[in-house]
């Protein structure tokens, strides 16, 4: 009598003898084991080949450029349409946040302490700082250049690649981003300490310009997708920084109004210690970078498209110790 593959006939259990039973129930059960290592096999395969695409370098990057709204780093010079979708890393907020700071409007129950005043036939120099317990160091400074305008001294700042030559501590410096319609610029800078593992800036920053010329810079750390982290420096989380340009009124001279946060992950009292003792030695360096430094001389080696050649223009207006800002595009933003 005939017997199907499973050992059964119209439903019902064929007419075999021990053996054949034996030999058909070995047969059933090796078939079955066969069919679940087969399922096993091609989904496990199914599985790896899905992670190997969605962990796969040009897939993460992309992930990361999606969650920060930033563009890849193929272009570094971003148009209009993929600003849009992007985040503005550097904000108005970020300037009214800065003018406070240097108008000391943020806590006037803060206790500063007067590190540094100092000055020669070239420039003079006032520091001081304030500790809290919530934030890194704060440090307040003016710095007024002699025999130098505003433009001029704006142009020193932001030339990163002339910076490179005079400072020292500078490793490296490279612009990852351009937003063309926000004026928004990021980079990544590499720089040195005595004895520690260099420290890694992605940092991102933006100028704005008043009818009186006077200039306001913000700058922040971000992150990029062109710029993954390295085990050979260490990541600065934490920097807030800007700056306020203007010309003296009635002389021949620029003052430069900066406010200071950084976390660089150096000891509070150590990090204080060696700004009190070189301070002024590193201004007194770049006075001299500065004199060397000119247009004609040294043409400017900053990218063609860059924060500085993208200045916001805006009127800055105090109302009842609101600040107000007005664009020349004719928007209005109230903080």
């Amino acid at each position: 009598m005939g017997v199907n593959l499973w050992g059964y006939e119209g439903g019902k259990m064929g007419d075999v003898s021990s053996m054949e039973m034996w030999w058909l129930i070995n047969i059933r059960a090796t078939l079955i084991a066969l069919i679940f290592i087969s399922i096993f096999y091609f989904s496990k395969k199914i599985y790896v080949k899905f992670l190997t695409i969605s962990t796969s370098p040009s897939s993460s990057s992309s992930l990361l450029s999606s969650t920060l709204h930033l563009p890849s780093a193929s272009s570094p010079i971003s148009n209009q349409d993929s600003q849009s979708r992007t985040l503005e890393v550097v904000s108005d907020s970020d300037l009214k946040f800065l003018i406070d700071n240097l108008d000391e409007k943020r806590n006037e129950d803060e206790n500063w302490e007067n590190v540094i005043d100092k000055k020669n036939n070239f420039l003079s120099y006032k520091a001081k700082c304030c500790k809290s317990k919530d934030r890194p160091l704060t440090y307040l400074s003016t710095t007024v250049f002699e025999c130098c305008s505003p433009e001029l001294l704006r142009d020193f700042y932001m030339d990163n690649d002339y910076r490179k030559q005079w400072d020292k501590t500078i490793l490296d410096h490279v612009q990852l981003q351009v937003y063309t319609t926000s004026g928004i610029e990021i980079g990544r800078a590499i720089k040195k300490f005595p004895l520690l593992t260099p420290r890694e800036y992605i940092l991102a920053w933006r100028l704005w310009e008043r009818k009186d010329t006077t200039l306001y810079c913000f700058i922040k750390d971000c992150e990029h997708p062109s710029a993954p982290r390295q085990k050979k420096y260490v990541r600065v989380e934490y920097f807030r920084s800007g700056w306020q340009i203007r010309k003296v009124p009635g002389r021949d001279a620029s003052e430069i109004r900066m406010f200071h946060q950084e976390d660089a992950g150096l000891n509070v009292e150590m990090a204080k210690l060696a700004f009190a003792k070189g301070a002024w030695s590193f201004l007194c360096k770049m006075d001299n970078a500065l004199r060397n430094y000119s247009s004609i001389t040294h043409p400017p080696s900053t990218p063609s498209v860059s924060a500085a050649t993208l200045i916001q223009k805006v009127c800055v207006f105090i109302l009842n110790k609101t600040v107000l800002f007005m664009k020349l595009d004719g928007f209005i933003h109230l903080h």
